[in-house]
């Protein structure tokens, strides 16, 4: 009897536990759309730093000639100190040996007055030589030193800011790691869509941004590679960079930049080839290509491809280069 009611009493502990378990609300895995959602603000955050790491990289580069230069400059001058001090070494060594005690009294030992006036001018002019020589060997290490502090200082800025690229390169790499596993969880490997949904460009313009519009479109499908500007890969201004290049159009690698050297043009003005800026601040730029569509290298794990201009993000502004 005692065995029964232990059974049934074990039963009933049993179904209420299931009930509870049953109660307990399951979480929800995120749907693809919300995945997306998610990398596309994590990349809205992290594009502008991208855009600055370019900046700064060109910057480093820029200064990284300054600093060539200037050594360069400077070359000359350490030259004639190393000629000055060789001279001065020379007098010194003269002085060591007792040179100097020998041609003095041979030049004294004539004992008339008016050869010793002489002498002892020779004498006051060896002294002087030797003055101007030491003098000028002073003169020139000045000189160095003030013409050398530039690139003391620009050396260490350079050091400084090299260890800083270094560093945030390391922090953007692993971002856009997480962002692509992110992204292979949501679609897997081989999704992404169509790349060139619609004739690209939708019309040929002629000259050189016919040249750029072509450029751009052939680099369809080509990966996204933060940093880069082809032939094999891109990050977004690296894209629109290369492009204009094949005109013969310098643009910088950065969307902030090459917005502020292009001309302004509306959007009705709109041509193949011209520049679509998105974002405040800029911080991502396409080509546009006509009809409404956009050439561009939009975000990690996602290939060179067309979109609609208006579906990327807010848009800042169009550029002509």
């Amino acid at each position: 009897m005692r065995r029964s009611i232990l059974t049934t009493t074990l039963a009933a502990i049993a179904s209420v536990a299931v009930l509870f378990v049953g109660m307990t609300p399951a979480l929800a895995e995120p749907s693809v759309s919300e995945i997306e959602s998610q990398i596309d603000k994590n990349w809205r955050e992290l594009e502008p730093l991208i855009e600055k790491h370019n900046a700064t990289r060109e910057d480093l580069a820029k200064k990284k000639k300054q600093a060539k230069a200037l050594q360069e400059k400077i070359a000359p001058l350490q030259k004639q100190i190393d000629t000055a001090m060789d001279r001065v070494s020379e007098f010194a060594v003269q002085a060591y040996k007792g040179d100097r005690a020998s041609m003095m009294n041979a030049l004294l030992s004539n004992k008339t007055p008016s050869a010793l006036v002489g002498q002892l001018s020779v004498l006051d002019q060896f002294a002087r030589r030797e003055q101007r020589e030491v003098q000028t060997v002073v003169d020139l290490k000045n000189k160095y030193a003030e013409q050398k502090a530039p690139l003391d200082a620009l050396v260490i800025e350079l050091t400084k800011t090299e260890a800083e690229q270094a560093k945030k390169k390391k922090e953007i790499d692993a971002e856009i790691d997480k962002l692509q596993r992110m992204r292979i969880e949501a679609y897997g490997k081989g999704a992404g869509g169509p790349l060139r949904p619609a004739p690209c460009p939708a019309t040929y313009p002629g000259g050189d941004q016919g040249t750029a519009v072509k450029y751009a479109c052939a680099q369809i499908g080509k990966p996204y590679v933060w940093g880069a500007e082809g032939p094999g890969s891109y990050d977004c201004s690296g894209l629109t960079l290369r492009s204009w290049a094949q005109a013969g159009v310098s643009l910088p690698h950065n969307a902030a930049r090459q917005y502020s050297i292009t001309d302004r043009v509306t959007r009705s003005q709109l041509k193949p080839g011209d520049l679509v800026f998105y974002f405040s601040p800029i911080s991502h730029v396409g080509m546009y290509v006509g009809d409404g569509w956009i050439v561009h290298a939009s975000t990690a794990g996602e290939p060179v491809r067309m979109a609609r201009m208006d579906s990327v993000g807010s848009i800042a502004g169009f550029g002509r280069p």
